[in-house]
């Protein structure tokens, strides 16, 4: 059985980071070994929320790891809340990478059009570190204008959307996939996923749907993760990604409880392992000078 290390935080109550990851990626067939970066009683958009960091600890962790020879086929971080954490987790990237496997970073900073607030510049040159070593990111359109240092709340279309993928993959990783992308239908949403190596951009577009649940970024990268460790390519996992947080979306929404619980993720969960009912993926032609 292929183990992916997960490096995120853990929430005793509400859907986000490990509480997401654990189920969807052991449903696609892993075995994810948690790297805990802290525990909260409820995630952190809960008012009030206890929080226990784990960054001493997690040395000491990783110092066990390695006693036990461990290896991974796939890295994946998530949200980090420190600069000493990214130390940490850069040099984990380090001692744990090899020819075989990859790394996977959801550069967690900020959403609509600004930083979370214990997010620092310092952090954000810290991310971009992490990023540099990593195969594949998964920034929100906030977030990559901050790791390239754009203003985030400039208006952007399609073309720029593909101009920052290019600019982010120059830092480093071989695929870039951005979500919450504009899309030309204002009905619609779009996420782009620009590869390197092909120097091919996909876009996956979908209907707007008017409610924000927490955890969904979360969910998104575990999915890509999980594809790509199964050989997907790059718009076959885009596609599934996409289609399996619209769905956790749409089986969500007509109820009224809590939107802070987050996305009802495990009445969705049988549509990671079925075949997709169509492909949307969509190849653009955009040459950018």
């Amino acid at each position: 059985m292929k183990k992916i290390a997960a490096i995120q935080d853990l929430s005793g109550y509400g859907r986000a980071s490990l509480t997401v990851a654990i189920p969807i990626l052991s449903y696609m067939g892993y075995q994810v070994c948690p790297l805990p970066t802290a525990i909260l009683s409820a995630h952190s958009e809960y008012e009030g929320f206890r929080s226990l960091d784990l960054t001493d600890f997690m040395e000491k962790f990783i110092a066990h790891w390695q006693e036990l020879h461990l290896s991974f086929d796939a890295i994946y971080s998530g949200y980090l809340a420190s600069e000493k954490q990214m130390e940490i987790v850069n040099r984990f990237f380090d001692d744990f990478k090899t020819d075989s496997n990859f790394i996977l970073v959801d550069p967690v900073l900020g959403d609509h059009g600004a930083l979370y607030p214990n997010i620092s510049p310092a952090m954000v040159a810290g991310m971009r570190k992490l990023c540099a070593k990593a195969k594949i990111i998964t920034p929100n359109l906030t977030e990559a204008a901050f790791l390239l240092d754009e203003d985030p709340s400039q208006p952007i279309d399609t073309r720029k959307a593909i101009e920052w993928g290019k600019a982010l993959s120059a830092l480093g990783p071989e695929q870039v996939l951005i979500t919450s992308a504009p899309a030309e239908d204002a009905r619609k949403v779009s996420t782009l996923a620009y590869n390197r190596l092909d120097q091919r951009t996909w876009r996956v577009a979908y209907d707007y749907i008017p409610a924000s649940y927490p955890g969904t970024g979360d969910a998104f990268a575990s999915v890509i993760t999980g594809c790509v460790l199964n050989g997907s390519s790059l718009p076959e996992a885009l596609d599934r990604a996409v289609y399996f947080i619209n769905m956790g979306i749409k089986a969500t929404f007509g109820y009224d409880h809590s939107p802070l619980d987050g996305m009802d993720q495990e009445k969705v969960l049988h549509y990671l392992n079925e075949s997709l009912p169509y492909y949307r993926y969509e190849l653009l032609d955009t040459p950018v000078k």
